[in-house]
């Protein structure tokens, strides 16, 4: 495993990586991918033996040309057009019917597959360098924290990749906002870091549609995932009384607290900010990861905006340990 600063002269060697059929870690602005070649199954496969990820977990094709998409996909729905104007480059997937080129490894055997096109320079210079799609969850052990700056990916992944990229600090902090898209309809698979409001400004009411956890279509559609290695629940009286004896870390929102004697404190964002909150989530979620604490307890926030997706990660990190 090689770390390295995402440089111009880097970022091409990363992209031989790529070529060759290994793992590059790269930064986006959500969370930290890890991506390989995703037109090659080999190289692909490699993803979900680094991840120990379930074969039926679909992943996402990266790219930064939009005419790509229309050699990885069918689309006919022109609210597809309208989406990708205005949210690409940017923290959106969709997920649409697949051509054949795409392998049956990408998509665990769906019809779909499901496309982003990262707002990141680094993501899109490696891409773009690679010359093809690159298959890219995040890069953490499945199930665990997702990594929001480079070190978060040697803490998890270590040799299990050939290059990672450093780009600093992701600016969003949750993964990417996943839409199905048929030819008449569009559903919410995941919230993530573009908000329902704003897709629906641009294209109406958007349903949401829950798959199967056995045969997901994209991922996050599991029931727990994002779990930090000690447990977490919903920070309330009843938690606050079950653990009075035990050596509580906690995550606020936005107020410190006076009353409790936490053990370890962060606050997602003194000013009450959402978008700062989500930038802060994961980052803080490893830090007290690493502290001598019994117990996470974290503060609900209002799911609206950024906040869906916030409760969304915080649920299925919580669920692991219900």
């Amino acid at each position: 495993m090689q770390l390295l600063e995402a440089t111009d002269k880097n970022i091409a060697i990363a992209a031989e990586v790529i070529k060759r059929g290994g793992l590059v870690s790269f930064p986006t602005e959500t969370v930290y991918g890890l991506g390989a070649d995703g037109l090659n199954p080999i190289a692909s496969a490699k993803i979900f033996e680094a991840k120990n990820r379930p074969s039926f977990n679909p992943l996402i094709l990266h790219i930064a040309l939009i005419e790509t998409l229309n050699e990885i996909a069918e689309w006919k729905n022109p609210n597809i057009e309208k989406l990708v104007s205005k949210f690409w480059p940017g923290p959106l997937t969709i997920v649409l019917p697949k051509k054949k080129i795409v392998p049956e490894i990408v998509t665990a055997g769906n019809p779909t597959v499901a496309v982003r096109m990262p707002g990141h320079k680094v993501a899109l210079e490696l891409i773009k360098l690679s010359g093809c799609p690159i298959a890219a969850p995040s890069a953490n052990r499945f199930g665990q924290l997702s990594p929001t700056d480079a070190q978060h990916v040697v803490k998890q992944l270590k040799n299990k990749v050939d290059i990672i990229l450093n780009g600093g600090k992701s600016a969003v902090g949750v993964e990417s906002t996943i839409l199905e898209i048929t030819d008449e309809k569009i559903y919410l698979l995941r919230p993530g870091g573009l908000t329902l409001e704003e897709i629906e400004s641009v294209v109406g009411k958007v349903e949401t549609k829950v798959h199967s956890a056995a045969k997901p279509n994209s991922p996050g559609q599991l029931p727990f995932h994002y779990s930090p290695l000690i447990p977490l629940k919903f920070l309330n009286e009843e938690n606050l009384d079950e653990y009075k004896n035990k050596k509580i870390g906690a995550i606020l929102f936005k107020n410190s607290s006076e009353k409790n004697n936490f053990a370890v404190e962060r606050v997602l964002s003194p000013k009450g900010d959402l978008r700062e909150a989500a930038a802060n989530l994961f980052a803080y979620l490893h830090e007290l990861e690493k502290e001598n604490i019994d117990i996470i307890l974290i503060e609900p926030v209002e799911e609206t905006g950024l906040g869906r997706a916030i409760m969304d990660r915080l649920r299925k990190a919580s669920n692991k340990f219900i």
